[in-house]
């Protein structure tokens, strides 16, 4: 059962959170209170487009952010990949009801036991035209998860990231991100549920400039996933399907 004490104290305190310091502190001393060793409170997308304004604190062991961008894993990790599937909190023995694991996340996994970093516990973070992110929370190789707190670990998990999204001044107030008509027109034909190559073929471009067009797209919104750019761009009504047919189409 979740501890009702601890999460309201933790609601409480990180309310009065004034900086990424503060949160950090205080995330350290609950870390260690409901049994984790290690705790990354981010935005994904700060691992390899690191801004003042994306989240991340974290007290994994140094250098592991930077081992999985030295060796191009970022974008394979499971555990990110896994939190755009659900809207609850997982362990990390489950990912494989979630996401596929490939051999590139078996990787991750492997070097992480050589930092030091076990199985975890996350709480996903999608909050609709802002970047993705999660709360994860570790223990060592070995280590079992606190399986009696876990509740209460998602429930500090969203609280935390509740904390830094305010410390760093989301919801954003900046306008809507500037897409152009190509951008535009690909993400509206997502939209309407067309594949690339449909897209390729109504537009007249290659499948790889398709690519690119929503590649853009989704760093423009900071977003992790075409679903998610679909979502964003429609809500903004920065696309249309009407738009997304050249004349002569």
């Amino acid at each position: 059962m979740p501890n009702a004490r601890l999460i309201d104290q933790f609601e409480a305190e990180a309310g009065l959170c004034a900086d990424d310091r503060d949160l950090r502190s205080l995330l350290e001393r609950v870390t260690r209170e409901l049994g984790f060793d290690y705790f990354a409170l981010l935005h994904h997308a700060s691992l390899t487009s690191p801004r003042p304004q994306l989240i991340r604190i974290d007290t994994y062991p140094s250098g592991w952010g930077e081992e999985l961008a030295a060796h191009d894993l970022i974008g394979a990790d499971p555990v990110h990949r896994a939190c755009a599937r659900t809207n609850i909190g997982f362990a990390w023995p489950e990912l494989p009801a979630l996401v596929t694991i490939d051999r590139r996340g078996r990787e991750i996994f492997e070097r992480a036991v050589r930092f030091g970093i076990g199985d975890g516990f996350t709480i996903p973070v999608n909050v609709p035209g802002e970047p993705a992110g999660s709360c994860s929370f570790a223990v060592p190789p070995g280590a079992e998860l606190p399986a009696d707190r876990l509740l209460s670990a998602e429930q500090i998990g969203a609280h935390a990231f509740r904390a830094a999204r305010r410390i760093h001044n989301y919801p954003a107030s900046a306008r809507c991100p500037h897409l152009s008509r190509r951008e535009r027109q690909c993400v509206s034909l997502l939209a309407a549920g067309k594949t690339d190559w449909e897209i390729a073929k109504i537009l007249g471009i290659s499948v790889e400039t398709v690519h690119q067009y929503v590649k853009r797209a989704r760093a423009a919104y900071d977003v992790v996933s075409r679903a998610q750019l679909v979502a964003c761009s429609l809500r903004d009504a920065l696309v249309s399907f009407d738009e997304a047919i050249p004349p002569d189409g």
